[in-house]
């Protein structure tokens, strides 16, 4: 039977700091615009930062979904899957919004991943949560967690500063989500710190 929870209580916040993956769900206001679900990992890049915030790193790729409808509205949802151990499936329902490398908040949010490999990152997304909640997971099926991918961190990491921001300058959906809202500022801004 699922529950409905005032803040992410420490049971929770375990909950969320041993899984491997998470998913992450956007949509833009327009009734046919396209709702963005994405899967997240990379050991280290999620964070709850109090009781009813959270943050992840964003990281460089072929779109800028989550960024744009954040932008355009805020509205956001991460969800967790127990694959092992008794079944859970989490949801934390929130308004969201990007940090982007030249806002002043950057450097002390960057520092809350020090355990991150952290090459690629683009935003930080900072997730105020709403409403939290849990399902059964019945229908979760089991599954084994081998280890971290290392590609995408290995790619960013051989690219120099100007390279990550002519790679996210390239990308046609990194400056505007494909349903034509703005999402990363572009040229990319430059650390500030």
């Amino acid at each position: 039977m699922g529950k409905v929870y005032e803040r992410i209580e420490p049971r929770l916040r375990a909950f969320i700091e041993e899984q491997k993956v998470f998913f992450v769900a956007s949509a833009p206001l327009a009734a046919d615009g396209h709702v963005n679900l994405s899967p997240k990992g990379r050991e280290g890049t999620l964070t709850v930062l109090d009781d009813l915030t959270l943050a992840y790193l964003d990281f460089g790729g072929s779109h800028a979904e989550t960024v744009a409808h954040l932008r355009e509205n805020g509205r956001i949802t991460l969800m967790w899957c127990a694959f092992t151990g008794p079944p859970k499936v989490l949801r934390v329902h929130g308004r969201g919004e990007p940090v982007f490398r030249d806002d002043p908040r950057w450097p002390e949010l960057i520092g809350r991943f020090a355990a991150a490999d952290g090459p690629g990152a683009r935003a930080i997304v900072l997730v105020h949560a709403l409403m939290v909640s849990d399902s059964c997971g019945f229908a979760v099926p089991f599954l084994d967690y081998h280890e971290e991918r290392t590609q995408h961190a290995e790619y960013f990491s051989r690219k120099s500063e100007p390279e990550f921001a002519a790679y996210c300058a390239r990308k046609p959906h990194n400056g505007t989500s494909i349903d034509g809202l703005p999402a990363l500022p572009l040229p990319l801004p430059k650390r500030t710190a």
